[in-house]
C-alpha cells in the first residue's frame, strides 16, 4: 500500500494563501526550495487539485529554460515535468506532462492509488487534500510554517468530523525562520 503525504507551506496562522490566493507572503529561501526538490524527488505519483495544477503547470514545465533559473528551480522543474502526476477536476478536459486527468470520484480514486504498489504519493490543494483528510486518506502531514500571519485565506487544514491522532516524525527550523514539521497519522 503506498503512503499518502499533504505537504505545503502555510502562514503560522495556517492558511496555505491569503484572501485573493495571495501566496506573496511566502518565505523564499533556498532552503526552502531544496526541501520541497528533494520531497519532489522522493514522490512516485503527485495528486493535484485544478487550482494548484493551474499553478504549478503555468510555470514548471518550462521552468527551466527560464534566463535567471537557478541550478535548483531547473533540477525541480525537470522533476516535476517528468514525475507522473493525477489532477483531479470536474471543470478543465485537458492536461499534459506525464499528467492524468480524474473527472469522477476524487476519494474512490484516491483509494484505489492508495492500494496499488509503489512509491509514496503528496497530495496538494486544500480541496483536494481536505476531502482525503475527511475520510482519513492522509497518512503524513508535511507543514513548512512561515513566521507571519495572514488573518485569514484558504486553510491548510479542513473541518473534521472525528479527531486524527498524529505522531511528530520531524522538526526542523531553517535559516529564514521557517519550521518543518513532519508528522505521521496514528492507526
Amino acid at each position: 500500500m503506498r503512503k499518502l503525504i499533504y505537504g505545503m507551506n502555510l502562514s503560522l496562522d495556517g492558511y496555505i494563501a491569503a484572501p485573493g490566493d495571495d501566496i506573496g507572503w511566502g518565505v523564499p529561501s533556498d532552503e526552502l526550495f531544496q526541501f520541497w526538490s528533494d520531497q519532489l524527488q522522493a514522490t512516485d505519483l503527485s495528486l493535484y487539485g485544478r487550482k494548484l495544477w493551474q499553478t504549478m503547470s503555468s510555470h514548471w514545465p518550462t521552468g527551466d529554460q527560464q534566463p535567471n533559473a537557478t541550478p535548483a528551480e531547473i533540477e525541480f522543474a525537470r522533476r516535476w515535468r517528468d514525475m507522473s502526476k493525477v489532477v483531479f477536476s470536474s471543470t478543465i478536459d485537458k492536461v499534459d506532462w506525464n499528467t492524468r486527468l480524474v473527472t469522477g470520484d476524487a476519494v474512490a480514486e484516491i483509494t484505489r492509488l492508495k492500494a496499488e504498489d509503489g512509491g509514496p504519493m503528496d497530495i496538494g490543494g486544500a480541496t483536494l487534500a481536505g476531502a482525503a483528510m475527511r475520510t482519513g486518506l492522509i497518512d503524513e502531514y508535511v507543514l513548512a510554517t512561515a513566521p507571519v500571519l495572514v488573518g485569514g485565506g484558504t486553510p491548510f487544514f479542513t473541518a473534521l468530523d472525528n479527531w486524527v491522532n498524529l505522531n511528530l516524525v520531524e522538526t526542523r527550523t531553517l535559516p529564514c525562520g521557517v519550521i518543518l514539521t513532519r508528522y505521521e497519522t496514528r492507526r
